[in-house]
């Protein structure tokens, strides 16, 4: 293991004023958002819609540090027969890849899941690392609700994710480390930074149990925030205070970055919040995005699978891609939101 390589790939996933555009939706998830926009999800139109992405010049090489892929798509081609990879690496982003295979009922825990997908791992990576991925990602997912979550459930899945991160770096891939906690429930901000200090705390314990290097690893936390059927939601300054203060007693400073997942906030919304962090500095890591929906919405709905609508949805991700970038800076103004609409 090169770690001198490994801290050089995380510092650039976290570069100020860029962050990770998260491409990697299964093909489940990926049929969900192109039914909301009436395009069928066929092998084609997903290539073509994420070839437009990776052909965004202005987002990709300024605000775009890397971009996560899944299995299908890492080893498609452009239309033009260039590897979608190349064009990652041509615009100057890193290409990585998701690694996971999902979720599946945990056993004697109601309502719990435990992620699956280490079995032939290593194999695996060997072949994502000569196709092109410099670093990976694997899930956890941790529910709050009525008696939830174990510790059980917390325990299982910090061991899956640290035996996930000891495997990329022994195959030269930076591990992104995601344990998210949902925002689904009826919980207030409280008990989500209750949870997320006790799942971040244990994931960092099994992180060390198992030898991982911190130096080449990039944390993907949920912020600390309202669940989404809670009565009263938390105010932005709220959420970056109590994030930042949860973050700072969890995660160690040699870790260098973390980048935020959304987790089903608006596309104002999760950029506002990474903006307030940022005011809160300085911070001991970088701090940045790993956006999905609230970076790919605005362009899907743009584009709605039309070729004529490729410039609408590259301008529409442009627009999220810098309005995230400035936020990673705290230089984001919601004015700048209405002059673009």
């Amino acid at each position: 293991m090169n770690l001198t390589e490994l801290n050089r790939i995380a510092t650039a996933m976290v570069a100020p004023g860029k962050g990770i555009l998260a491409a990697d939706e299964s093909s489940g998830t990926i049929k969900k958002r192109f039914d909301a926009i009436g395009v069928e999800s066929t092998e084609t139109n997903r290539r073509d819609y994420r070839e437009m992405l990776f052909r965004s010049k202005d987002a990709m090489s300024q605000y775009i540090s890397g971009v996560i892929l899944y299995d299908e798509t890492i080893w498609q081609d452009a239309k033009d027969g260039t590897p979608l990879v190349k064009l990652i690496e041509q615009s100057g982003a890193i290409p990585g890849i998701k690694v996971d295979e999902g979720t599946q009922a945990l056993p004697m825990c109601p309502g719990e899941l435990v992620t699956i997908g280490l079995d032939k791992l290593a194999e695996r990576l060997k072949k994502y690392y000569e196709r092109g991925a410099r670093f990976a990602k694997w899930r956890a997912v941790i529910d709050i609700g009525s008696g939830i979550p174990s510790m059980t459930a917390i325990s299982v899945n910090a061991h899956a994710l640290a035996r996930y991160a000891a495997l990329c770096q022994a195959a030269q891939i930076v591990p992104i480390v995601e344990p998210e906690v949902l925002m689904d429930g009826d919980h207030d901000i409280e008990r989500c930074h209750e949870v997320t200090s006790r799942v971040l705390n244990k994931t960092f314990q099994e992180l060390r149990v198992q030898r991982v290097a911190l130096e080449g690893m990039v944390l993907k936390p949920n912020m600390a925030i309202s669940g989404k059927k809670c009565a009263k939601q938390a105010s932005v300054e709220e959420v970056a205070e109590k994030t930042i203060r949860m973050l700072k007693a969890c995660v160690p400073a040699a870790v260098p970055g973390i980048a935020f997942l959304s987790g089903g906030q608006s596309d104002e919304e999760a950029t506002a919040h990474l903006n307030a962090m940022h005011k809160l500095g300085p911070l001991p890591w970088g701090l940045t995005f790993s956006y999905g929906r609230a970076l790919q919405a605005a362009p899907q709905k743009a584009w709605s699978g039309k070729a004529e609508n490729v410039a609408a949805g590259q301008s529409a991700f442009s627009h999220r891609a810098r309005m995230n970038g400035l936020a990673s800076k705290g230089e984001w103004q919601s004015s700048l939101e209405k002059k673009a609409a």
